[in-house]
């Protein structure tokens, strides 16, 4: 029940799926080469980084979730629980999204990175869904491991005073039922638990 809800913090950091054919390894070259011009772009904002990173970490789920919901229509088949387990991810990306809209009020280029983005991204990511859904899960699993990094590098800022340690938003309390004194650091912590 959702009032028992307690996050799973026992992950692994440093987890790594190594490339084992040839789409797992364009799979993980295209996510290296997406994630260097985003390093150059953001380099320490993490709020930043992070709104961008959930903008297009929630595409996945909810493109595999239609497609899926399509496919199940067409065949008349069940989908075996997948169709609302991809929904209920891109719902989760989402809170996300919100949690660090939330935190770091962005301006009005920000918001039109974040909707150019979503836009390529969702085009992108749906044609590749098509052409090979275990290419597109392969490369959502890539980017998951680099969101892990990314807030891992957050934390470490958080941890040596480079980034202030606010107060975590009411929808992050709420979502992740955190105590009501938690700080970023803690919103940071559980939502990486997530990736």
């Amino acid at each position: 029940p959702w009032e028992t809800y307690k996050a799973d913090l026992s992950i692994n950091v440093t987890k790594h799926h190594k490339p084992e054919n040839y789409r797992d390894k364009f799979a993980y070259w295209t996510v290296q080469a997406l994630k260097f011009p985003t390093h150059l772009f953001f380099q320490r904002r993490h709020m930043c980084h992070a709104m961008l990173l959930e903008t297009v970490g929630a595409v996945p789920g909810m493109v595999g979730g239609m497609l899926l919901h399509c496919k199940s229509l067409r065949k008349f088949e069940h989908s075996g629980g997948w169709i609302k387990a991809l929904l209920e991810e891109a719902e989760n990306e989402r809170m996300h999204l919100m949690t660090f809209i939330e935190l770091a009020r962005p301006q009005w280029y920000e918001r039109a990175l974040v909707f150019a983005v979503q836009g390529v991204f969702f085009n992108a990511y749906f044609l590749a869904y098509l052409a090979s859904p275990k290419l597109a899960h392969r490369i959502v699993g890539y980017l998951e491991e680099e969101a892990v990094n990314s807030y891992t590098e957050f934390l470490k800022d958080l941890e040596n005073g480079s980034f202030e340690n606010a107060p975590a938003p009411a929808i992050a309390i709420d979502y992740w039922r955190l105590p009501p004194d938690s700080t970023l650091r803690d919103v940071v912590v559980v939502i990486r638990a997530d990736e």
